[in-house]
């Protein structure tokens, strides 16, 4: 559950009342369209070097840090142009309330930073919910879920902002799913993930942030994550973004404020 200040449910629903929504030929577009743009998106993010930056802690019920994993990674490219991922800073884990699993690991590399590309998009079910104003961006709100589970395989439910103008994703709200053993115990918290955009071209992945309560068989588990992903460069300094067949000067969008927590 998060908290909406009366503000900015007044500032939505005036968004909402002044705009028609659109026809359901023109959602199938829309989507069409954004899966098409976050397809150019993953592509031009695979050309960038970048630091990843999480936190995981538990905390107890009045909320004080029990125990912690962290870790700093950098996605660089080697002198022969192969892209790898190059741990900075590790320390010991002093988690004791509970573990990361493989799904935890997965979920930071590919589900916390949601891309939905044109090829991603067979696998889930895309719903319309309407229309919302993030900041001053006009998105159009999708509900996402897979449509199967696969062994091996982690994937994405929950909703997608979609900047109006640009159809590109500008902040996920949901959890990493997938299937788990007979009897498993694992639990995944809710996250939010914010873009930037960089270059003045692609909403990048900047932050991602949980905070959650995580229903263990042995009882409940509070959590907060938090991460970073900064330093976006361009790994071919003579490579050009092309987006639409136009080439534009780059320029840099402040993210979207989060919004506060209770």
């Amino acid at each position: 559950m998060r908290l909406i200040s009366t503000f900015a449910l007044l500032a939505g629903a005036a968004f909402a009342g002044s705009t028609p929504d659109p026809t359901a030929t023109q959602i199938d577009e829309i989507i069409t369209k954004f899966a098409a743009k976050e397809a150019e998106f993953s592509k031009a993010r695979s050309n960038y070097t970048y630091r990843q930056s999480a936190r995981v802690m538990s905390l107890d019920e009045g909320g004080s840090v029990t125990g912690k994993w962290e870790e700093v990674a950098d996605v660089i490219f080697t002198p022969a142009g192969k892209r790898t991922e190059k741990v900075v800073r590790a320390p010991m884990s002093t988690l004791e309330a509970f573990q990361l699993d493989p799904g935890d690991i997965q979920d930071l590399r590919d589900v916390q930073p949601f891309v939905l590309t044109t090829d991603e998009l067979p696998k889930y079910y895309i719903r319309y919910l309407g229309r919302e104003q993030v900041d001053e961006i006009g998105t159009f709100v999708f509900a996402v879920k897979p449509k199967k589970l696969e062994s091996g395989h982690r994937y994405f439910e929950g909703q997608v902002w979609v900047d109006d103008r640009d159809l590109q994703i500008v902040k996920s709200y949901g959890r990493g799913i997938g299937l788990m053993k007979k009897g498993a115990d694992n639990q995944y918290p809710k996250f939010e993930t914010y873009r930037q955009q960089i270059d003045g071209k692609f909403w990048f992945p900047t932050y991602t942030i949980a905070n959650d309560t995580l229903q263990f068989k042995e009882g409940p588990q509070r959590m907060r994550m938090t991460v970073k992903y900064e330093d976006y460069k361009q790994f071919k300094s003579d490579s050009v973004i092309k987006y639409s067949d136009v080439e534009e000067p780059g320029k840099t969008t402040p993210p979207a404020t989060p919004p506060k927590k209770p």
